[in-house]
């Protein structure tokens, strides 16, 4: 019966992380993992679809919310709509786990095939974006800028947060980032800046 334990997940997780850490990522087996973790493979694989799941196991959930969320996205105002959409999905999925993404990103960092995955993690993100400023009749150039925009917004407010130990939550870093980027398109030359439209 200890396999169906509610917590079988979370303790493969556990598990996976800590081997990853110990002896990296490629060295891992699954039946490493699940050895660790008192568990079963058809356990592991019930949770998983493969170790690299264990990472990125969040990806399907964020799209489905970001999906949900750009249904909504107003015509007026999108940045606004996207730093509030960015600052829920900080609050909601990230907030909280400081140290378990530091390590997640190490472990990343570590093996080109994940690294490879995470960009097409943001990349997914942005498209999901871009397909839902499309849909609300966005022309297709701010779209896709706005989508851009909110992504490297995103992955640059995360890795500032995961870089400092000042006690600042990851909305109020996602803001001053915002107020950083606002201003130095307000300082282009030639009256170029974001206020001329």
């Amino acid at each position: 019966m200890a396999r169906w334990r509610p917590d079988a997940r979370e303790r493969l997780r556990q598990a996976a992380l800590e081997l990853f850490a110990e002896q990296g990522f490629a060295a891992t087996t699954v039946p490493a993992i699940t050895a660790r973790a008192g568990l079963t493979t058809r356990t592991f694989f019930r949770h998983f679809a493969d170790k690299r799941e264990v990472l990125f196991a969040d990806e399907a959930e964020i799209s489905a919310f970001a999906t949900e969320l750009m249904a909504t996205a107003p015509t007026d105002e999108p940045l606004t709509f996207i730093v509030a959409g960015l600052r829920t999905v900080a609050e909601t999925y990230l907030e909280g786990r400081k140290d378990d993404l530091r390590q997640r990103r190490a472990i990343v960092a570590s093996d080109p095939g994940l690294g490879e995955r995470d960009q097409h993690k943001r990349a997914m993100l942005a498209q999901v974006m871009r397909d839902g400023f499309r849909a609300r009749g966005l022309d297709p150039l701010r779209a896709d800028l706005l989508a851009e925009t909110a992504g490297t917004l995103m992955y640059v407010s995360v890795a500032a947060w995961l870089e400092t130990d000042d006690g600042r939550r990851l909305g109020d870093i996602i803001d001053a980032a915002l107020a950083t980027l606002r201003a130095e398109l307000e300082g282009l030359p030639n009256g170029q800046g974001a206020s001329q439209g």
